[in-house]
């Protein structure tokens, strides 16, 4: 499978962004999606997960209540709606695909990613 993020941009703290991840190639329906995240100097770290479903979700504690994952299998695209965005979330935001939920939580080789899409926050 092929992911391609697009929708990062500058935005003023408080603000909001919403991130799309297409996927083309095999099917998309069946693998659970991620969102990670990576500033200069960091390590790659978890934002988001659903399943291929959609019936579950999983979120870092850091963007609780504050970013919503979502899919919608029927345009083969994930998306990661980011509300009260705060300076520390800026970062190259990618996308992965994966097996299951527990799998596309991790930095897995076996996951499939994407190119990243960079969000930067302003204060």
């Amino acid at each position: 499978v092929q992911l391609q993020a697009s929708g990062g941009g500058l935005v003023q703290a408080g603000g909001s962004l919403r991130l799309s991840c297409a996927a083309s190639g095999r099917t998309f329906s069946s693998y659970s999606m991620g969102w990670f995240r990576q500033a200069p100097g960091k390590e790659r770290e978890f934002v988001a997960a659903i399943t291929w479903s959609g019936g579950g979700t999983l979120y870092a504690d850091s963007v609780k209540g504050r970013f919503t994952i979502s899919r919608d299998n029927a345009k083969n695209t994930a998306y990661l709606q980011m509300n009260s965005l705060k300076p520390e979330d800026t970062a190259l935001y990618y996308c992965a695909a994966g097996s299951t939920i527990a799998q596309v939580m991790r930095v897995d080789p076996r996951n499939y990613w994407g190119q990243g899409t960079q969000v930067t926050v302003s204060s």
